[in-house]
């Protein structure tokens, strides 16, 4: 069985190694600054005793206030996982780093993210839709998608 690491210690390594990047955290979750998201991203999959070198999913939800965006990350050769999230405000056109550099797994889940809720991945090599055609009019699971 696959082991979460505890939020609170993985924080902890990570703000040593990165100064202020985690934010908060409980149980399975570390929040990180989106500025220093790919930093910690490195960080997280090029530790050997951490070795996150797998990402399982990236998703986002829709608080009205702020986009929040999830990252999966599993370690198959130390058993164990975490999730990490950050967060975006504002409305109109949010972005964030694309992790594709990093996983290359990230590139239709990134997509996915950007066709459905509009959050953009900069650096990303192919942001298009994924899903729904080119030229659809906004992003179908924001919360003030009105068709």
């Amino acid at each position: 069985m696959t082991l979460e690491l505890d939020g609170a210690e993985l924080a902890r390594r990570i703000n040593e190694a990165l100064p202020g990047a985690a934010t908060e955290w409980n149980g399975a979750y570390v929040w990180v600054e989106p500025e220093s998201l790919l930093d910690v991203a490195r960080f997280l999959k090029d530790t050997p005793d951490l070795d996150f070198s797998t990402l399982r999913g990236i998703t986002a939800v829709d608080y009205v206030e702020h986009f929040e965006i999830i990252y999966h990350l599993l370690s198959m050769r130390r058993n164990h996982s975490v999730v990490l999230k950050t967060r975006r405000f504002g409305r109109e056109e949010p972005t964030i780093d694309s992790v594709i550099g990093i996983w290359k797994g990230a590139d239709l889940q990134e997509r996915e993210v950007w066709d459905l809720m509009g959050v953009r991945f900069e650096g990303h090599p192919n942001m298009k839709r994924v899903l729904l055609w080119e030229g659809f009019p906004g992003h179908p699971l924001r919360k003030d998608f009105i068709r």
